[in-house]
């Protein structure tokens, strides 16, 4: 018999499918609540690009769904709290005695393809882990790589290619894309979903190929995400668009 979602799992993905952001930013920049997510990055063979942005989605949508977000998790009032407001990440690198600290925090880590990544509990910025302060959150980059064809049966997170974001802003917007994706879909296929751990794809989408993904959003046959312009690009930029994995 296969698995299927109890109502614990359905109630955390009716947050997601509830949509967010009610409330305004507070009056104290330190008071703003973001999610935390540290990719790890060796010196020496560092993963592909593709891969660790894969495992930042991977790891965020797990944190979203984890139990401990439920009500009666020691998680949830973070957690609703961060939801109820601008859904913020903010991402980070690091590597060694760092990193193996930073897993220290509490959260939730993914690694597909050998990368890895760890989305931690939301909380102000100002409050932030010193373990998760002190790592940088630009710098070091990778190069752009072809991982070859998508799985047709995986979420696929197009990254817009015209836009040339760093590593860091990726990772913080196929983040962003695999919650509004998991939101979007049947609570049965995100659980099915689930079963592998969230693996995905992530592609770069060059402007023939985004501008067909743009009418696929059209449709409503995925999902975009759209900048808030904070950082790196303009307000209401389209940065991924999320593409589900068809159905066996």
């Amino acid at each position: 018999m296969q698995p299927v979602p109890d109502e614990g799992f359905l109630a955390r993905h009716g947050v997601l499918a509830a949509g967010y952001g009610g409330r305004g930013d507070p009056a104290d920049p330190a008071a703003v609540l973001a999610m935390p997510i540290v990719l790890h990055l060796p010196k020496t063979d560092p993963p592909p690009r593709s891969a660790l942005l894969e495992a930042a989605a991977a790891a965020t949508i797990a944190l979203c769904l984890d139990e401990r977000v439920g009500v009666g998790g020691e998680w949830h009032d973070a957690f609703v709290n961060w939801t109820g407001a601008r859904i913020r990440k903010v991402a980070r690198r690091a590597r060694g005695a760092h990193w193996r600290a930073a897993c220290e925090v509490p959260g939730v880590t993914a690694e597909i393809a050998g990368a890895q990544a760890r989305a931690f509990v939301p909380g102000p910025v100002g409050e932030l882990d010193s373990r998760i302060h002190r790592l940088q959150i630009g710098g070091t980059d990778l190069e752009h790589d072809d991982p070859g064809p998508t799985r047709p049966d995986l979420p696929v997170l197009w990254v817009n290619s015209a836009l040339d974001m760093t590593l860091g802003k990726a990772a913080a917007q196929v983040g962003h894309a695999s919650m509004l994706l998991a939101g979007a879909m049947n609570v049965d296929d995100v659980f099915t979903w689930s079963q592998s751990g969230f693996d995905c794809s992530v592609r770069d989408a060059g402007s023939d190929l985004w501008h067909r993904l743009e009418g696929l959003v059209t449709e409503r046959r995925a999902i975009a995400v759209r900048d808030a312009g904070f950082t790196e690009v303009a307000p209401g930029s389209m940065t991924v668009i999320a593409v589900p994995g068809e159905r066996p």
